[in-house]
């Protein structure tokens, strides 16, 4: 027992002490199963949430005409994008 603190103070202290240790061992086995234990496929395919694109001719609300001058500025634009 320290002398200088009351015995509730050190039980709280205790108990402080325990949820750090449990804390800090959950957080690490978070951190390693995370890495470990979960399967990863060799290529992904997609994700499952967002569905297949369509068409390019799709709904006529999702096409935009271009000019020459436009499709030409936006070949520039795709140009410039670095790929890596």
């Amino acid at each position: 027992m320290l002398p200088s603190i009351s015995l509730a103070q050190e039980i709280g202290l205790g108990v402080l002490l325990v949820a750090v240790l449990v804390w800090v061992l959950g957080l690490g086995r978070l951190m390693r199963g995370g890495r470990a234990h979960r399967a990863e496929p060799a290529v992904r395919q997609g994700l499952p949430m967002i569905p297949a694109q369509r068409v390019a001719a799709g709904h006529p609300m999702e096409t935009v005409q271009l000019t020459e001058a436009e499709e030409q500025a936006f070949a520039g634009l795709v140009r410039t994008i670095p790929l890596h």
